[in-house]
C-alpha cells in the first residue's frame, strides 16, 4: 500500500514534503562529509535500534536445528577447545548438523560459533555476538560503499539494512548467521577499488582478512566473490609495474591467507582428523542421502538410528533432491530462490529503483559489481537446497545496486516534473515508516505446534527441571507422523555438566544403557508431538506401561 501511494504522489504530487526531505538531506550531506564517523553511526545505529527494542523482542531462543550446531559450536569455543570427545553415549545423543565421530562438533565453518563464544565468554550469553556482528556488517557495508559511491549514498546505503534485513529479521534475532558472511563480502568489495587506487598495504590485509571470513561463513558463495575479485586485480596488475603489486598488494594478501589458511586447515585436523576434510563433508557423508549439487548422484542410504533423523534426510531432503532432477523440479526451485531472495533483501520497496533497471545495466561505475553479483547469484542456483543467508557475500553488491539506480531514479523526470526525486526520498521514508510493523511481525508470539513455538516451549522445560534439585536428564519421545524440523534434542560442549541433558527415546531395553549411565540423574519422559507437550516422570511413566499391558493380558 505505501508503494502505491508513493506512485501516486509522485506522478501527482511531487513536490510533496520537499521542503523537510531537503532539511534532512543538506544534514546527512554534512555528515556523510566525516566518513569515519559515518561509518561508526552504521554500526552504532544497529547496535542501538536492536538493544532499544529489548524489551519488545527480548534475546531469542533457538529452535532450528542449525541454531544448536551454531551455539554447540560457540559453547565448545568458549570452553577452550575445538571440539569435543566423542560421548560414551552419543547414540542416544545424536542430533542434526552435529558430528559424533571423530570429535563431538558443529559440522559448520567455525567463524560464527566464534561470535557466539565471544558473546558467550566476554556477555554472558551468545545473543551478545550475534549482535556485535550485525553492527559489525553495517559499519563494514558502509565502508565498503565509501569506495564506490560518494559520501552521502554510502551513509545511505550504510543505514537500509539498519532499517531492514540487518536488524529486523533472522539475522539479528536468531544465533543462524548471516552478518558475518556480508561483512566478509564488504571487505573484499571495499578493499577492491582502494587497492587499485593506491596500492597500499592496509587495503591488501583487509581484502585478504575479508577473504579468510567467507572462507570461514559460506565457502562456496565465498570462493565466488574472492575468485570474482582475485581476477579483477590480476587483471589490473597486469596493466601496472609488477613489482609495486608484488611488495604492496601480493605479499600482505598471500601473508594473511597462508595463515588462515594454516588455521582453518589446523581447526579441520582438530574436528575431522585431517587438515583438509570440512566437518561438514564428514557429516554428510556420515548422514546424508542427497547431495549438494545438481549433477551430483546420491549417496548410499547409510542406517539410521533414529527414526527421526531418517525421515530428515531421507524424506525431506531425499525428496528435494529427487525434485532436483525433475524439469519441473527445477524450475521450482530456482524459482523458489530468486522469490525468497527478493522478498527478504528488496521487497517491492526496493524494487523501485529498477524501474531503471536498463540504465544500471550499462553503467560502467558499477560494472564488475554487476558481475561479480551475477556470478554470486549464479553459483548458489547450482546448490540443490537453499536459505537466504547463503547469499549473504553478495548482499553488499545487492544494496549498490539499489543505490546506483536510485542515483538514476533522483535524476529522472516525467513531463517535466521531479517524478524520480520524489520516489527517491520516498524509498527512504517507506522503510523507516516499515519499522513498527517489522517489529510487530517479529513480536508476534508464535503460535503453538510451528516451528518457532519450540524455542520458548524448550527453554520454560529446562527452566523448570533446572529449577530442580539435582541434574536431570529428558528422553524424547516422537509420534508416528513428527515433522523432523521440529527437533527437541540438542546438548552443549560438556554434556555430562549439563544440568539437563537431552536424549532419544529408544523404547524401554535401549534406553537402558543411558539410564544406567545418568543413574544419578532425574529421568523424564517428553512426549514431544502431543498437544499440548506432555513431561512426565519416566518411572510413573514405566509403571503406567507395564500395569496397561497386565490389563490387556488379562483381558485375554
Amino acid at each position: 500500500m505505501l508503494v502505491s501511494l508513493a506512485l501516486l504522489l509522485a506522478l501527482l504530487r511531487p513536490q510533496f514534503g520537499a521542503t523537510w526531505f531537503e532539511q534532512a538531506e543538506r544534514a546527512l550531506t554534512a555528515l556523510a562529509r566525516r566518513p569515519t564517523l559515518s561509518i561508526l553511526i552504521c554500526g552504532a545505529s544497529a547496535l542501538a535500534v536492536r538493544l532499544g527494542l529489548l524489551p519488545w523482542l527480548p534475546i531469542p531462543h533457538p529452535f532450528i536445528n542449525d541454531e544448536f550446531s551454531f551455539l554447540l559450536a560457540g559453547d565448545t569455543f568458549s570452553h577452550g577447545r575445538l571440539a569435543n570427545p566423542t560421548h560414551p553415549m552419543w547414540v542416544h545423543l545424536e542430533a542434526f548438523h552435529t558430528l559424533f565421530h571423530p570429535t563431538y562438533a558443529s559440522m559448520y565453518p567455525p567463524l560464527q560459533g566464534f561470535a557466539l563464544a565471544f558473546g558467550q565468554v566476554v556477555f554472558g550469553h551468545p545473543f551478545w555476538g550475534v549482535w556485535l556482528s550485525a553492527g559489525a556488517m553495517c559499519a563494514a557495508i558502509c565502508w565498503m560503499l565509501q569506495a564506490w559511491f560518494p559520501p552521502s549514498w554510502a551513509l545511505l546505503g550504510g543505514m537500509l539494512p539498519v532499517m531492514r534485513f540487518g536488524v529486523f529479521s533472522y539475522w539479528d534475532n536468531s544465533y543462524w548467521g548471516g552478518a558475518m558472511a556480508a561483512t566478509g563480502g564488504a571487505l573484499v568489495l571495499g578493499a577492491l577499488p582502494r587497492i587499485r587506487r593506491h596500492q597500499r598495504v592496509r587495503d591488501a590485509i583487509v581484502m585478504a582478512i575479508g577473504m579468510a571470513m567467507l572462507a570461514n561463513t559460506r565457502p562456496y558463495e565465498g570462493l565466488v566473490l574472492s575468485l570474482a575479485a582475485a581476477g579483477s586485480l590480476i587483471f589490473w596488475i597486469a596493466k601496472k609495474k609488477p613489482t609495486l603489486w608484488l611488495h604492496h598488494v601480493a605479499l600482505p594478501m598471500l601473508l594473511v591467507l597462508a595463515v588462515a589458511g594454516g588455521a582453518t586447515s589446523y581447526y579441520y585436523w582438530k574436528v575431522t582428523g585431517s587438515p583438509l576434510r570440512m566437518p561438514q563433508q564428514v557429516n554428510r557423508e556420515t548422514y546424508s542421502v542427497a547431495r549438494y549439487f545438481y549433477w551430483q548422484a546420491a549417496y548410499p542410504e547409510p542406517a539410521y538410528h533414529h527414526k527421526a533423523i531418517r525421515d530428515f534426510y531421507v524424506g525431506l531432503e531425499g525428496g528435494e533432491f529427487d525434485l532436483s532432477h525433475t524439469t519441473v523440479g527445477v524450475s521450482l526451485q530456482l524459482a523458489k530462490k530468486v522469490l525468497m531472495s527478493w522478498a527478504f533483501y528488496l521487497s517491492p520497496i526496493l524494487t523501485i529503483p529498477f524501474v531503471l533497471l536498463p540504465r544500471i545495466v550499462r553503467d560502467r561505475r558499477i560494472r564488475f559489481l554487476l558481475i561479480a553479483g551475477m556470478a554470486g547469484f549464479a553459483a548458489s542456483t547450482l546448490v540443490i537446497f537453499f536459505n537466504i543467508h547463503y547469499v549473504a557475500p553478495i548482499v553488499p553488491i545487492m544494496l549498490a545496486v539499489v543505490l546506483q539506480g536510485m542515483r538514476h531514479l533522483r535524476t529522472w523526470r516525467w513531463e517535466g516534473r521531479p517524478t524520480g526525486l520524489f520516489l527517491t526520498r520516498s524509498i527512504v521514508a517507506m522503510c523507516v515508516l516499515m519499522i513498527p510493523l517489522q517489529v510487530h511481525i517479529l513480536a508476534a508470539p508464535p503460535k503453538l505446534g510451528t516451528w518457532a513455538a519450540i524455542g520458548p516451549e524448550r527453554a520454560a522445560i529446562e527452566a523448570r527441571l533446572t529449577a530442580l534439585p539435582g541434574p536431570q536428564l529428558v528422553l524424547v519421545r516422537y509420534g508416528p507422523n513428527h515433522d523432523p524440523l521440529r527437533d527437541w534434542v540438542f546438548n552443549g560442549a560438556d554434556v555430562d555438566r549439563e544440568k539437563v541433558v537431552w536424549a532419544r527415546d529408544m523404547g524401554g531395553d535401549q534406553n537402558g544403557e543411558v539410564l544406567r549411565y545418568y543413574s544419578d540423574r532425574g529421568v523424564w519422559l517428553l512426549d514431544a508431538d502431543a498437544n499440548p507437550r506432555r513431561l512426565v516422570s519416566y518411572s510413573e511413566q514405566q509403571e503406567k506401561t507395564i500395569s496397561s499391558r497386565e490389563q490387556t493380558r488379562g483381558s485375554e
